[in-house]
C-alpha cells in the first residue's frame, strides 16, 4: 500500500493544488485536470490512462 506525506500547496484553504511525495519517493500532483481540447492536441506520445493536471508555476517556484 502506498503511503502518501503531504508536502505544499498553493491553496489557503489547502485543498489543490498540491503536491504529495510517496514513500518511494514519487511526486502525486492534485490539481485540476486539463480539459482544453487544443492543449490536449498538442502532447504527444499519451498513454491510456494518462492524464494531465495543471500546476501553477508559483507552487513549483516554492520548492527552490
Amino acid at each position: 500500500m502506498m503511503k502518501l506525506r503531504f508536502l505544499r500547496s498553493s491553496s489557503n484553504s489547502g485543498s489543490c493544488p498540491s503536491l504529495y511525495e510517496t514513500d518511494s519517493g514519487d511526486i502525486v500532483v492534485q490539481g485540476y485536470e486539463l480539459t482544453d481540447p487544443e492543449a490536449l492536441s498538442q502532447l504527444r506520445d499519451v498513454l491510456p490512462g494518462e492524464r494531465f493536471v495543471v500546476v501553477p508555476r508559483s507552487l513549483l517556484e516554492s520548492f527552490k
